[in-house]
C-alpha cells in the first residue's frame, strides 16, 4: 500500500477528501465550463452542494494526472487508461496547453483528450470583443466612403485587454464574426488589377521574362489618390511569377505619375508589367460589410459588420498556438474543436503515437496541425479550413538511415486554406521518410494540395480538386530539386478541375526541375493541365494512369540539357553528395543513384510511361530532346476506352474495354476519398 501524501491514495483539499482509483481500472477526469479547478475533477456535473465536481482547465486535469503518475509509480498504469473529458462549451485558453515527456501514456493504456459524448467542445485562442461604438472621429469618417459612414464600428482593443496586435501582412491580429474570418480592408474588394509597367532603373530578363527589381510599379487609374494618409499602406501581389506572391509595404505614392515605390527589401524576383495585385491595410478602403481595419498607433478595431453584431460575437485571435506537445507518447485528441490562434493550433515535436482524430480546425493564422520528428503520429478524420497557411504539415524520419517515421495524415477534409500564405502552403506537407497521406479530400486552395520532399513516402487515395486557383505553373501534388529523394509511391488519387489562374495551365502531379525517382501510378486525371510532369527527372514510372480531356496530359522535357544546366553540377550534385548514395542500404533501395552521376546526369533517363489510357485531343508533350531516353510500351490513345458512365464521371471501365488487353489493372475507386469511419464519426456526430 502506498504511504499517505498529497500525492498517495488519498487527495486531501480544503473541501474534504478524495479517493484515487486504483491502478487496475480507469482513471476518468472532467472540464466543464462551470467546474473548479479546486474540486477533485472525478465528476462530471457540480453536486448539489457544489463541493465537488469538474475542474475548470486542462491546465488542472494535466497536473491530477501527474500527481496520479507518482502516487501509481511501479504499481501499474490503469488498464483502461486515463480520459480527461470535456463538457460541451467554449474554452478560451490564456496560454497554450503545453504537454511534456511527463504527461505521456502508455502503449497498452493512453492517455486521451476528448469531447464529451455528443457534445461541441471549442479550444479557442481568441478574445470577444466589447464595447463598439459608432465611429464618431470627423478625420476618420472623412476618410471612409460616403457609403461607409454611420455603418462603420469602433472597439478599443487596449480597453478589451488586447495589447499585441502583430504586423500586418501576416501573423498578427485578425478578426472573426459569427466563427468566419473577416476581410482586411482591400481595394479591389475581389480578385485583382494588373501594373501597367515597371518603372525602376534595375531591369532583369529571365529567359526572355523581363521585368524591374526597384519596385517602382506604375498603376492604372486614380483610386490610390485615396491612400495618401494611410498609416500603413502594402500591396499583395503576384509581381514576376504566377507561383510567386509577396506582400509589400508602400513607401510613398506619386500621383502625378501614378507610380508606387515600395519599401525595402523588395520581392526577390522583382516585377513586371501585366502582373495582378491589389492593395490591403486600408482604412479608406473599409467600404463593404465584413470588412475591418487596425489603427496600431491608437490600438483602435474598425469594423463593418455584415449583420447586427447582437447577432454573433466579433472575436480576435490572441494565442499563438493553442495545443504544444514535446516527446511526449500516446495521448490522442478526439472529438474537439480548435478556433482562432495567430499561429498553428497544434505543435506536435518529437515523441511517439500522438493522435489527433475526428476534430475540427478552423480560422487560425498559420497550419491547423504540425508534426516535427518522433514516430507513428497519426491526424486522422479531421475537418481542417480557413486556414492562413496550409492544413497539416508532418516531417520526421532519418533520411541517411532511411528511417521511416510512419506518420500519416488521412481522411482528413481541408479546403479554404492558405488565406496568408498563399503559395507553398498545401493541404498536407510531407518530408523526412516513410510517411503516409491518404483519403484526403482538398480542394479550394490557391496553391497546391500536397507537397513531398524526402524519400518512401506513399500518398493515396486522396480526392483532390480546384487547387492552384491563384497560380500557374503549380502543381496540386508537388516535389522539386533533388536526385536523391526516391522511393515515394503516388497512386490511385483522384485529382479533376485543375488549370491554373485564369485557366492559364497547372499541372496534376508536378515532378519539378530534376526531380525523379517516383511512382505515378493507377491515378485518375480529369480536365487537369498537363496531369503528369516530369521537368527533367530521372526514374519516374508513369503506369495504369487514366487521363481524361487533360491538355498536354503527358509532360517530359530535358531542361537539364538545356535552360536548366546550371544546376545540375551545382545544386542537384551537392544534394546528392549529401545522402550516403554508395553505401550499401542506398545501393540495396536505389541502385540508380550509385552510378548517376556517370550516366550523363543532365539527360531525362530511365522514365517509364506503360499501360496508360489517354482520352482527349492532345496528350503528348515530350520534348524532342526527351524524346530518345523515354520509354513508352503499351499506352492507348484515341480509343474509346468504354468508360462505366463518362457523362457521370464513372470512369471505370466496361468489361468490353480494350484496356483489359493490355494489362491494365482495376483502379480501386471505391476506396478514393474520405471514409466514414469513427474517427470521422467524431467529428460529425
Amino acid at each position: 500500500m502506498f504511504k499517505m501524501s498529497f500525492l498517495g491514495v488519498f487527495l486531501v483539499m480544503g473541501f474534504g477528501i478524495f479517493l484515487l482509483p486504483g491502478h487496475a481500472g480507469a482513471l476518468d477526469l472532467y472540464v466543464a465550463g462551470n467546474g473548479n479547478d479546486a474540486w477533485s475533477g472525478r465528476v462530471a456535473t457540480p453536486g448539489k452542494g457544489k463541493k465537488d465536481g469538474p475542474f475548470a482547465t486542462l491546465q488542472r486535469a494535466r497536473e491530477e494526472i501527474r500527481a496520479f503518475k507518482k502516487v501509481a509509480a511501479g504499481k501499474g498504469w490503469p488498464k483502461e487508461g486515463v480520459k480527461v473529458v470535456l463538457a460541451g462549451g467554449s474554452y478560451a485558453l490564456a496560454k497554450t496547453f503545453e504537454l511534456g515527456k511527463k504527461d505521456s501514456g502508455t502503449v497498452e493504456s493512453g492517455i486521451v483528450y476528448q469531447a464529451a459524448k455528443g457534445e461541441t467542445v471549442i479550444l479557442t485562442g481568441g478574445k470577444g470583443l466589447v464595447g463598439f461604438v459608432k465611429v464618431d472621429d470627423a478625420e476618420v469618417l472623412k476618410r471612409l466612403m460616403p457609403e461607409a459612414r454611420g455603418k462603420v464600428l469602433q472597439a478599443d482593443l487596449k480597453a478589451n485587454e488586447v495589447g499585441n496586435f502583430g504586423v500586418a501582412d501576416r501573423g498578427g491580429i485578425e478578426l472573426f464574426y459569427k466563427n468566419k474570418a473577416m476581410t482586411l480592408a482591400r481595394w479591389p474588394n475581389e480578385g485583382f488589377v494588373k501594373l501597367v509597367d515597371v518603372a525602376g532603373n534595375q531591369p532583369i530578363d529571365v529567359r526572355g521574362t523581363k521585368g524591374d527589381k526597384s519596385g517602382k510599379l506604375i498603376y492604372e487609374g486614380e483610386r490610390p489618390s485615396r491612400w495618401l494618409e494611410e498609416k500603413d499602406p502594402w500591396l499583395h501581389g503576384y509581381w514576376f511569377w504566377d507561383w510567386a506572391d509577396s506582400r509589400q509595404a508602400i513607401e510613398s505614392i506619386d500621383v502625378a505619375k501614378h507610380q508606387f515605390a515600395l519599401k525595402s527589401p523588395q520581392h526577390g524576383y522583382g516585377y513586371r508589367k501585366g502582373q495582378w495585385y491589389y492593395g490591403m491595410n486600408l482604412l479608406s478602403e473599409l467600404d463593404i460589410p465584413g470588412e475591418w481595419y487596425v489603427d496600431r498607433e491608437k490600438g483602435i478595431l474598425y469594423f463593418w459588420p455584415p449583420s447586427d453584431l447582437a447577432e454573433g460575437d466579433a472575436v480576435v485571435s490572441v494565442l499563438q498556438t493553442l495545443v504544444s506537445l514535446k516527446n511526449v507518447e500516446n495521448v490522442s485528441f478526439r472529438g474537439l474543436q480548435f478556433e482562432m490562434t495567430r499561429g498553428t493550433a497544434i505543435k506536435i515535436t518529437g515523441g511517439r503515437n500522438v493522435l489527433v482524430a475526428g476534430c475540427g480546425i478552423s480560422n487560425v493564422g498559420n497550419y491547423g496541425v504540425a508534426v516535427s520528428g518522433g514516430e507513428k503520429h497519426r491526424v486522422l478524420g479531421c475537418d481542417l479550413h480557413g486556414l492562413g497557411n496550409g492544413g497539416i504539415t508532418i516531417s520526421g524520419g532519418d533520411r541517411k538511415t532511411l528511417t521511416a517515421a510512419g506518420h500519416e495524415a488521412s481522411n482528413n477534409h481541408i479546403h479554404d486554406y492558405g488565406r496568408w500564405v498563399r503559395m507553398y502552403s498545401p493541404g498536407v506537407a510531407v518530408s523526412g521518410v516513410g510517411n503516409r497521406v491518404a483519403n484526403n479530400l482538398i480542394y479550394d486552395a490557391p496553391h497546391q494540395a500536397i507537397s513531398f520532399s524526402g524519400n518512401d513516402h506513399l500518398i493515396e487515395f486522396n480526392e483532390i480538386h480546384d487547387v492552384c486557383l491563384e497560380s500557374n505553373d503549380a502543381g496540386a501534388i508537388y516535389a522539386g530539386r533533388d536526385w536523391s529523394m526516391c522511393g515515394t509511391v503516388i497512386r490511385h488519387n483522384y485529382l479533376y478541375d485543375i488549370t491554373g489562374f485564369e485557366d492559364r495551365g497547372s499541372v496534376g502531379v508536378y515532378l519539378d526541375d530534376l526531380f525523379g525517382g517516383t511512382e505515378i501510378s493507377g491515378n485518375i486525371f480529369h480536365n487537369v493541365t498537363r496531369a503528369a510532369f516530369i521537368g527533367g527527372g530521372r526514374n519516374v514510372t508513369v503506369s495504369n494512369n487514366i487521363f481524361v480531356d487533360c491538355d498536354k496530359a503527358l509532360h517530359i522535357d530535358a531542361r537539364g540539357m538545356g535552360w536548366a544546366s546550371a544546376s545540375v553540377a551545382s545544386t542537384m550534385k551537392l544534394r546528392l553528395d549529401a545522402m550516403p548514395i554508395n553505401s550499401d542500404l542506398w545501393k540495396k533501395r536505389y541502385p540508380q543513384l550509385s552510378g548517376l552521376w556517370a550516366d550523363e546526369p543532365a539527360a531525362p533517363k530511365g522514365n517509364l510511361i506503360v499501360r496508360n489510357l489517354f482520352h482527349g485531343e492532345k496528350w503528348d508533350d515530350i520534348h524532342p530532346s526527351a524524346r530518345p531516353y523515354v520509354k513508352l510500351e503499351n499506352n492507348l490513345v484515341g480509343q474509346d476506352l468504354h468508360f462505366a458512365d463518362m457523362a457521370k464521371k464513372n470512369f471505370q471501365l466496361q468489361a468490353d474495354s480494350p484496356a483489359w488487353k493490355i494489362g491494365f489493372k482495376k483502379i480501386p475507386t471505391e476506396k478514393i476519398g474520405l471514409v466514414k469511419d469513427e474517427h470521422r464519426a467524431l467529428l460529425n456526430r
